[in-house]
């Protein structure tokens, strides 16, 4: 009878403006399948250059094999919990998780580093350590999602005050503590990629998001131009033949990786590039390993995985009426597109190498553990969808005007209540 009301009460949580209710029903279980095969793609490639791996960094065979099946336990186990809280939990949440990923912010930086990754990123306790630009991620999207959702029903999006200010604010912590203090570029491009997207789809004003923008781009630019690093790998994205013994080794052997693989590739027992000569093989670099394996008609299949995963959640946000699981579903449709766009990206030359894993197969518990924690919340969100589309209504004014014509931008297909009859808090 508890577990009953709970789900009850979250679907009074999700009724909508136009006095319809959405009613719990069946999830969307191509989700849990796709999340599943992903993992399950990471763990047999991860399997057979555990070989390889294991030679190359004097290890026991066994262990890379061994942690990632303890990723994908503890990634099984937080899918679970995360898809059996109500909604309504994550959105009392929102303030703990931001303060937890503050402190962990702080923690980070007095914890010993390692001297093959020389930056503050990872918490370490024992043999396990903890990314804790991934929590960030996880915290970003429930509180922007709440944040947000607060602005919209008090119909203040457009106040530069009470909207703005807070999310530059938002911005520059991101800028400061994860790009400069933790040295991690790459996440924070991934934080703002969220923000961006979940802005832009909540209907702040475009004048608005383009003033947060070029604030975006200064913080970029000082981000690049302040570090050696940054610089060398921006001239070995440019230039990546021109010191391949050097710089622009790892994008290199990347190449090679994928130009190894050919069309069918070498087959799923032969691996060159993971006997030391590719880095990261394991993690960052594992979409050249699966191009040097599988080959071009393989990688293209993987991405077609991802591609289905995108749209499925996009059908999502699209049948979702209530604002704040939207904006979520959104964070964390950014949140998996723009890890799996700049992965593949950097492996093949189109952009410069970050730190990125590719999203459910790369070796990373930490990564593994947030993104099927919030795959999770997309299969719970699933589970109270609507097929009661309505055309949006023409407002006049930023207070009247529809959910779903946001300054001109819309959600094909969704179903969005109006913002002048907007759900009581």
């Amino acid at each position: 009878m508890r577990a009953r009301r709970s789900h009850l009460g979250q679907s009074s949580d999700l009724a909508t403006s136009t006095g319809q209710t959405s009613r719990r029903h069946r999830p969307d279980y191509v989700i849990l399948v796709l999340t599943a095969l992903l993992m399950l793609i990471g763990l047999i490639v991860v399997y057979s250059i555990s070989p390889g791996l294991s030679a190359s960094q004097h290890v026991s065979q066994g262990y890379f094999v061994s942690k990632q099946l303890l990723d994908v336990g503890l990634g099984a186990v937080a899918f679970m919990v995360a898809a059996y809280l109500p909604i309504r939990r994550w959105a009392e949440l929102a303030k703990p998780l931001v303060i937890t990923a503050l402190v962990g912010s702080l923690i980070v930086l007095f914890t010993p580093i390692n001297e093959i990754y020389p930056a503050h990123r990872w918490i370490r306790l024992g043999g396990f350590s903890f990314q804790i630009a991934e929590l960030i991620k996880l915290a970003l999207i429930v509180w922007l999602a709440n944040f947000l959702n607060g602005q919209w029903r008090k119909g203040k999006l457009a106040d530069t005050k009470a909207t703005l200010k807070p999310l530059i604010a938002a911005l520059v912590l991101i800028a400061i503590v994860v790009a400069k203090l933790q040295s991690d570029l790459g996440s924070a491009a991934v934080m703002i990629a969220i923000m961006g997207a979940m802005a832009f789809t909540v209907g702040i004003p475009l004048k608005k998001v383009a003033l947060i923008s070029v604030v975006v781009a200064g913080v970029v630019i000082l981000a690049i131009s302040s570090s050696g690093y940054r610089r060398d790998r921006l001239a070995s994205y440019l230039h990546p033949g021109r010191d391949c013994k050097g710089n622009s080794y790892q994008a290199c052997q990347a190449l090679i990786a994928v130009g190894s693989g050919g069309v069918f590739g070498l087959g799923l027992g032969y691996s060159v590039q993971a006997y030391g000569y590719l880095p990261e093989a394991s993690n960052d670099s594992i979409f050249a390993i699966m191009a040097e394996k599988f080959g071009f008609i393989g990688t293209t299949l993987i991405i077609s995985l991802y591609a289905v995963f995108i749209t499925r959640i996009k059908k999502l946000i699209e049948r979702t009426p209530d604002q704040f699981p939207r904006l979520i579903l959104v964070g964390v449709l950014a949140w998996l597109s723009t890890q799996m766009v700049v992965n593949v990206g950097a492996m093949l030359g189109l952009l410069p190498l970050k730190g990125i894993t590719l999203p459910l197969i790369s070796q990373g518990g930490t990564s593994l553990v947030f993104l099927t924690a919030a795959l999770g919340i997309v299969f719970q969100i699933s589970r109270y969808t609507s097929y009661n589309v309505q055309e949006p209504k023409t407002g006049s004014g930023a207070g009247s005007s529809d959910q779903n014509n946001l300054n001109g931008r819309r959600l094909r297909g969704t179903y969005n209540p109006s913002l002048t009859t907007r759900p009581r808090t």
